[in-house]
């Protein structure tokens, strides 16, 4: 008699956790390489804060506005490069036909500055004369901070610092400081900042401590690419991931929360389901923060270092999204949206915009988006779909009684409305079909993200993408254990969270190669 034990656990290369748009490229990375991979994800669809929901008759896109390191065939960024020429995943993407309309309300402002780093100057000297020189300048230096990101994902963050010193020296001198204390140097009229510290809406801290490195690279690359869309929305690209994850023999799993991260002597040594499941793996990339892993998941608490617990209680979270989604009864023609965004405030002050994202109000500055300018046929004949996007951190809502939620909801998404209609003069409310409002607690019953929050931690000069990667070997506590998607070294951002998934999943991968 054969009393040898069978274990029937499940084995595989590596695990990811989490099916947001991190995981779901580190997924899709690790099974085009040949790696045996599973993903697993509380939800029941992929994709996280990429997704999409459907009211009435109108499919609404849950949260992208844009990204901004696609561009088109003949200048891809490194996006399109990772999905259409390394993992094959081409879904058709649309370009937005234009950059912002700003209306400042105070100030006047009132313009649509184009893409284009020619055009855009050329704009802002004739928004503002005596712009075009300084702006210029301002530009450059934007360019060379581009160019040197690139230059060290090109060399796998191990560049030649002769290089670097030579030919990238003002990306040296300016990665420890922040927007405000670059910007201030070159004398660009006040005017003229309004309108460039418009675009600081999609990363959220205040000019003062927002790092420059991270924001020269995000306006360089939006001005010279433009932005990009799914064609049906971004829920569109998260299950093309998911069917090239299967087809390329990875596995993935939803309604499957992972309760544990196990590890032993400092190294994983697999995952625990929230069905009681034991599965064994070497590898884990977790697509949840740093801050729910070493809080809640890696198992037994003993195995969290010292130094990790130190390492996220330091950074600060950052903010969350108040969104009010509506389906119009009229075209985009017939209400007067003429153009694809709208940033609508009545001030460009970041500090004193900063410090309402906390207060229990609307969001006073928004963001707002009518979709079928880029996507015509997005919503039926005769219709069209608006969002308005305004930033809110979680705080903001400390004091509200559950039995006041609902009505708290109304009244701010009541007053983006008004907001928007005295700004542009542009009657959404009378042709209102379909609504729903979503606030930081709705992102985070639907994402099980901490408060809600989209932007990761805050990519102060500290903290941002050049001493995250310089430090990822060193905060690297448990070995087989990395990060993807918006708290990650690449920090917040769909096109960072993309590319995060393809890096976390190519350093396992070496890993991997290693220990053979």
């Amino acid at each position: 008699m054969d009393n040898t034990t069978v274990n029937t656990k499940r084995r595989y290369d590596a695990v990811v956790v989490g099916g947001g748009n991190g995981g779901l490229a580190a997924a899709a990375q690790l099974a085009a390489k040949g790696t045996r991979v599973l993903l697993l994800e509380r939800h029941n669809l992929p994709g996280g804060f990429g997704s999409s929901f459907v009211r009435g008759r109108f499919e609404f896109e849950t949260a992208l506005h844009i990204l901004c390191d696609y561009g088109p065939a003949e200048q891809a960024g490194s996006v399109r490069n990772f999905l259409v020429d390394e993992l094959g995943v081409d879904i058709g993407m649309v370009a937005v036909p234009d950059a912002y309309r700003f209306l400042i309300t105070e100030d006047g402002i009132d313009t649509v500055m184009p893409l284009g780093v020619e055009e855009f100057i050329a704009a802002m000297e004739r928004e503002v004369p005596g712009s075009r020189g300084p702006m210029t300048r301002y530009l450059e230096l934007c360019r060379e901070v581009l160019e040197a990101l690139i230059y060290l994902g090109e060399t796998k963050g191990n560049p030649d610092k002769r290089v670097l010193r030579t030919k990238y020296a003002n990306f040296l001198k300016t990665a420890a400081y922040s927007v405000k204390e670059v910007t201030d140097r070159f004398g660009i009229p006040e005017k003229a900042l309004k309108l460039l510290y418009t675009y600081w809406l999609n990363i959220g801290p205040p000019v003062s401590r927002l790092n420059f490195t991270l924001w020269a690279g995000f306006m360089y690359k939006y001005l010279t690419m433009g932005g990009y869309i799914p064609r049906h929305r971004s829920h569109e690209l998260m299950t093309a991931l998911d069917a090239r994850i299967r087809e390329l023999g990875g596995e993935t799993e939803y309604n499957t929360r992972v309760d544990r991260i196990l590890v032993s002597g400092g190294r994983v040594t697999g995952v625990v389901t929230e069905y009681g499941e034991e599965i064994e793996t070497r590898h884990v990339i977790c697509n949840a923060s740093p801050t729910l892993a070493y809080s809640s998941l890696v198992y037994p608490k003993e195995e969290v270092p010292k130094a990790a617990l130190r390492n996220i209680n330091a950074r600060k979270y950052g903010v969350s999204v108040f969104v009010v989604y509506l389906g119009l009864d009229a075209t985009a023609d017939e209400l007067g949206l003429a153009t694809y965004g709208y940033v609508v405030s009545p001030y460009l002050d970041t500090e004193r915009l900063y410090e309402s994202f906390s207060r229990p109000e609307a969001p006073i500055i928004q963001a707002t988006v009518c979709l079928n300018r880029a996507v015509p046929d997005c919503s039926p004949p005769g219709t069209c779909i608006v969002t308005l996007t305004g930033l809110m951190r979680p705080e903001a809502w400390g004091d509200v009684k559950p039995e006041e939620y609902f009505a708290a909801k109304t009244k701010m998404a009541d007053a983006m409305i008004d907001q928007f209609e005295k700004a542009t003069r542009i009657d959404l409310r009378s042709h209102i079909e379909e609504i729903e409002v979503a606030a930081p607690g709705t992102y985070a019953r639907y994402t099980g993200t901490y408060d809600g929050i989209i932007y990761g931690y805050e990519p102060e000069s500290w903290d941002s993408i050049i001493p995250r990667i310089a430090s990822i070997q060193d905060e690297k506590y448990i070995d087989g254990l990395y990060f993807a998607g918006g708290f990650s070294f690449r920090a917040l951002g769909y096109s960072s969270a993309l590319m995060s998934g393809q890096m976390t999943a190519n350093l396992t991968l070496r890993e991997m190669e290693a220990e053979r």
